[in-house]
């Protein structure tokens, strides 16, 4: 099992910047990747991105650019940093962990962009 704790969530203006961090304890030798989605009221469950063992990130377009997804193997930490940030970006996030043959979950943090 791999437990996943997220921190580094709140309110913010357009146009600023956070960082969320995923801490990983557990059976971490079993991951093969990292990431982040998100969910925004009344909308589906959205990928934001990704980034595997050996440091290959990809994005979803409307972050791209904007969003850096990076991951400290020593601390078995990733972190989302996000900047210029929109109203539209204003979601509760998941970092998740894969595995083979399954994906192990956060909790979720809220991030509000709001003037």
């Amino acid at each position: 099992q791999v437990q996943l704790v997220e921190s580094g969530g709140g309110l913010v203006q357009p146009g600023g910047s956070l960082r969320l961090s995923c801490a990983a304890s557990g059976n971490i030798l079993s991951i093969i990747g990292m990431g982040w989605y998100r969910q925004a009221p009344g909308k589906e469950r959205e990928w934001v991105g990704h980034i595997t063992n050996d440091g290959t990130t990809t994005y979803i377009d409307s972050v791209k650019g904007r969003f850096t997804i990076s991951r400290d193997n020593a601390k078995d930490t990733v972190t989302l940093q996000m900047n210029s940030l929109k109203p539209e970006d204003t979601a509760v996030y998941y970092c998740y962990a894969n595995r083979i043959g399954g994906v192990y979950w956060g909790q979720g943090i809220q991030v509000t962009v709001s003037s």
